[in-house]
């Protein structure tokens, strides 16, 4: 029988001396992320750490997730959270899975996370990307820390699709709709004149706190993109737009509605009521460099110091499909850097966890850096209509990176124009990712 091992401090330092150690954080993602859910010392997670949240250990395909972040049986495991309980539950899942070397560390909080001389790590805007009790805290009119502490608006973003608000939402949100912020016509941003007018219709001014998100919904809630989570990545998609009008605090609930729902909160489907604003308080854009249009895309493509980042599926850039049955045109532009979203152009499977969460931050970087997606350049992501390429960005945007943008016209605007190059077929020395 497998024993399970406690480890001391000491013990994980010489530990990771070896590279055949994989140090495992099973606590929320959004504590491995930065926030300090037990009011511990420091944010973050030990350095190295792979994230692998107690609460995945409900899903049939643990094991599957497991193997997806390499974490081999031949490694020595080190499990590691808030509690020794949720620990030795996570070590005996690793035992049952067939994996030998399991460790336990159960000094975290009152050693690790209390001795500055220890090596920690936490995505650098993780505040932007919050979790349900901080919602909650303002739902129920207390000002957490890391707030500004003004106006606050909850948004329910969707798609046309007003009975996903209506059907259940965070008490207190009002439901926005994607095209108010959007144009149908090109599905870029809207002018400033009208997002000026759509975001005081909201109540939102640029020193307003806006919270958004959106629903996970399967083809049987007739959601307005079947089978996707097209509201949630409508909910990044205004974030990014807000952005770049000049709302200064933007925050975006990892994991949407399904989060809420698993923290067991409460469900409203009251239709709240808009209290419209009279004053923006700033010039839109105020974030001007947030977006890039075809000319300076095609400047992007010509310079040693840019890359157009292609947030699409295999078979989109490659020209099999064109993604979308109102894009005739197949293929990618010429120069454009592979930034695989998933499966196809209703999906963001590779950006995002089990539980719809944001994928782990380190996993993207290297992704990215294999790619040759580095922070040293300026980045502008797209996909078709800019849905995929905005979650792309704000990836890159909450981990700091100086220089990113979304390319907003995508394939769409590119591909409308017959005098613009395009190419089909496995590009030469591509590598996917």
């Amino acid at each position: 029988m497998t024993k399970i091992i406690e480890l001391s401090t000491n013990e994980i330092i010489q530990q990771f001396e070896s590279n055949n150690s994989s140090l495992i954080d099973i606590r929320p993602v959004d504590a491995y992320n930065g926030w300090k859910l037990q009011n511990e010392k420091r944010g973050g997670h030990i350095k190295g750490a792979k994230s692998l949240p107690v609460k995945w250990a409900n899903y049939m395909d643990w094991i599957e997730v497991v193997r997806s972040k390499n974490i081999l049986p031949e490694n020595n495991i080190i499990v590691y959270g808030y509690s020794s309980h949720q620990s030795q539950k996570v070590a005996q899942l690793f035992i049952k899975a067939g994996y030998c070397n399991i460790f336990v560390y159960n000094h975290f909080i009152n050693e690790w996370a209390n001795n500055n001389e220890l090596p920690m790590e936490k995505l650098q805007r993780y505040s932007n990307l919050v979790y349900p009790g901080w919602v909650k805290n303002i739902v129920d009119g207390n000002v957490p820390s890391e707030h500004t502490g003004g106006k606050t608006v909850i948004c329910h973003a969707h798609y046309r699709n007003i009975n996903a608000y209506l059907s259940g939402h965070i008490p207190g949100a009002v439901d926005l709709d994607t095209l108010a912020l959007e144009s149908p016509e090109t599905w870029n941003r809207r002018s400033p004149e009208e997002l000026k007018a759509a975001l005081l219709e909201h109540g939102i001014t640029a020193d307003t706190t806006v919270i958004l998100y959106g629903k996970y919904m399967s083809p049987d809630n007739n959601d307005e993109f079947p089978g996707s989570a097209a509201g949630h990545i409508g909910a990044i998609r205004c974030a990014f737009i807000m952005m770049f009008a000049g709302v200064k605090d933007v925050r975006v609930l990892n994991g949407g509605f399904q989060a809420w729902k698993d923290a067991g909160f409460e469900i409203s489907k009251a239709d709240v009521q808009k209290v419209p604003e009279k004053d923006f308080g700033a010039n839109i854009p105020g974030k001007q460099e947030l977006v890039v249009d075809i000319p300076e895309a095609k400047e992007m493509l010509k310079s040693k110091d840019a890359d157009l980042v292609c947030v699409r599926s295999w078979p989109e850039y490659i020209g099999e499909v064109s993604g979308y049955n109102y894009i005739e045109k197949k293929g990618r532009i010429p120069g454009a850097i592979f930034g695989n979203c998933g499966s196809d152009a209703y999906h963001m499977e590779n950006y995002r966890n089990i539980d719809h969460t944001t994928r782990e931050f380190h996993e993207i970087e290297k992704i990215w850096s294999n790619a040759g997606i580095i922070p040293e350049k300026h980045l502008a992501f797209y996909c078709g209509t800019g849905w995929r390429g905005s979650e792309a960005f704000y990836n890159a945007w909450l981990m700091g990176w100086p220089r990113v943008s979304v390319f907003d016209g995508g394939w769409l605007e590119w591909s409308n124009d017959p005098e613009n190059p395009y190419e089909t077929g496995i590009p030469e020395f591509n590598e996917v990712i």
